[in-house]
């Protein structure tokens, strides 16, 4: 991971940015439907964003699609979602593949089905040589789940003689962390009006620039995308310095 300034001006565009895609249940049922409407819709919208994202300089993208603590939700709703999933990945392939997009995932693999960790393992190694956009799924991924995993890495190295404790430091870590390959995000989108972080990207963001918008996710087009970017481009970002 790089560092909390890496080589990008702070006067231009966000080369990463992360988005909590949130409000598809309620956009569902402002129209009368099922909450997986809405997720279905809200899978549709993440491909406009990711085509759009070249086209702004934005070379990373990490959404937010299933947290650790989304598990609370009906069966039904994470059977559905789990299914979502699968068939999105598994359908939208080859396209990502033409697109220039390389396609990884974030989170703990290991309650997830079978059937989806296989379809992930496919479309990571299908699109491994792509360079032009990086999109980042975080599937079954919590920050503070991360960094107990990370932390328990870190000190089996320790134990075994591989690590020594006085080497350890905010570098250290992050090479642990299941965002070892990102840069650390520049702008974290939240879409639906709610301002809260929701357990996304704790280590990472730590100098990230926030943007809440009252949209919910299925509506947040291309067009709302640039808006925001374009805002971003405004903000003074200084890492604890003060200005010249």
């Amino acid at each position: 991971m790089s560092s909390k300034t890496d080589d990008t001006d702070q006067r231009t565009g966000p080369r990463h940015v992360a988005i909590i895609m949130d409000g598809n249940g309620r956009w569902a049922q402002g129209q009368g439907k099922p909450r997986l409407f809405g997720h279905h819709a809200g899978v549709k919208r993440v491909k406009e964003i990711v085509r759009a994202s070249p086209d702004h300089g934005v070379k990373y993208l990490t959404v937010f699609a299933f947290s650790t603590e989304n598990w609370k939700r009906t069966q039904a709703e994470v059977s559905g979602l789990m299914k979502l999933f699968r068939r999105y990945i598994a359908s939208e392939a080859r396209d990502l593949l033409a697109e220039g997009v390389r396609v990884r995932f974030i989170g703990d693999r290991l309650q997830l089905d079978a059937k989806l960790r296989r379809v992930m393992d496919e479309i990571e190694l299908l699109t491994s040589g792509n360079d032009r956009v990086h999109l980042t799924v975080a599937l079954n991924y919590g920050g503070r789940d991360e960094l107990g995993r990370a932390t328990k890495r870190l000190a089996r190295e320790v134990a075994e003689g591989r690590l020594s404790p006085d080497a350890v430091d905010e570098t250290t870590l992050a090479r642990f962390l299941d965002t070892c390959f990102l840069p650390d995000p520049d702008l974290v989108i939240r879409t639906s009006g709610e301002a809260r972080i929701s357990n996304f990207l704790l280590w990472q963001s730590a100098y990230a620039e926030y943007e809440f918008v009252n949209t919910l996710w299925p509506d947040f087009d291309a067009t709302e995308f640039a808006r925001v970017l374009a805002g971003y481009g405004k903000r003074e970002r200084r890492f604890g310095a003060v200005p010249a």
